[in-house]
């Protein structure tokens, strides 16, 4: 098979990536889709809801049994809490919508780093490449962290 000279070595990297991004997730709570994170919105917004209260604030026609069915698989992912209050069962994000990013990213990148095939400095490469190309002062920020984390493990060796 001949290399498509259309494909860059970016492409290729992208494409890295996002195969280990598939094989890092929690397969237990995984990607969400795009209902699925309709109804997250929601609920980070509103608070503890019912089935009728989400369905109510969605922004397409839905069945209220497909709201039901949604809200019921991301509880089962592990994702909502869930309460009976008479005949209804109200749910609530576990986790606000920060820690919810701050939990993906870090299985994400722990995924990564286990698998002894992926190169960490690839990951280390498009970390500091993403971040400079959205805002250099998160460069700084960055490199503040990492002097922290450093003194930190130094701190903990000399113990």
């Amino acid at each position: 098979m001949e290399a498509n000279p259309e494909v860059t070595s970016n492409d290729r990297m992208i494409r890295f990536w996002r195969d280990r991004a598939a094989a890092a997730r929690n397969p237990r709570a995984g990607a969400l889709g795009p209902l699925e994170t309709a109804v997250m919105e929601i609920l980070w917004v509103h608070g503890d809801s019912s089935v009728r209260d989400v369905a109510k604030k969605i922004t397409r026609p839905l069945a209220y049994t497909t709201v039901m069915t949604t809200l019921d698989r991301l509880y089962k992912k592990g994702l909502l809490n869930r309460r009976k209050s008479e005949r209804a069962f109200f749910y609530s994000p576990r986790w606000s919508r920060r820690e919810w990013v701050e939990k993906e990213a870090g299985d994400f990148v722990a995924g990564v780093l286990a698998d002894s095939n992926a190169p960490g400095e690839l990951l280390i490469s498009c970390l500091v490449d993403a971040v400079g190309l959205q805002d250099s002062a998160l460069l700084d920020e960055l490199e503040r962290k990492i002097r922290s984390k450093r003194k930190e493990l130094e701190g903990q060796r000399q113990k």
